[in-house]
């Protein structure tokens, strides 16, 4: 309970399955439930080498004691200067 983030770096992690007017049911909706405040998931299958260089960038970031969605941006706009939106759009962070 009450964890601030949850990162979810495998791919497709931010999917789930639509139930009527219930809403997405996935990893997603379990965690919010669960009391965390913040999630970073993966909306399709990125490869391996460039989901760890997002995921360095993102916490170099954060250890610079930059806020989570300030941390997140700027990993961002370091893969957009190299690499096409597949390697590093799948990425979503969800408050």
């Amino acid at each position: 309970r009450n964890n601030q983030l949850v990162v979810m770096s495998a791919c497709e992690t931010g999917l789930g399955d639509i139930a009527g007017s219930e809403g997405v049911y996935g990893l997603q909706r379990a965690f919010k439930m669960a009391g965390s405040s913040y999630l970073i998931m993966s909306l399709w299958q990125v490869p391996d080498s460039e989901t760890a260089e997002f995921m360095e960038y993102f916490y170099t970031e954060l250890t610079r004691n930059k806020s989570l969605n300030e941390a997140f941006s700027s990993a961002q706009r370091a893969m957009r200067q190299k690499y096409d939106p597949y390697y590093w759009a799948a990425f979503v962070l969800v408050e």
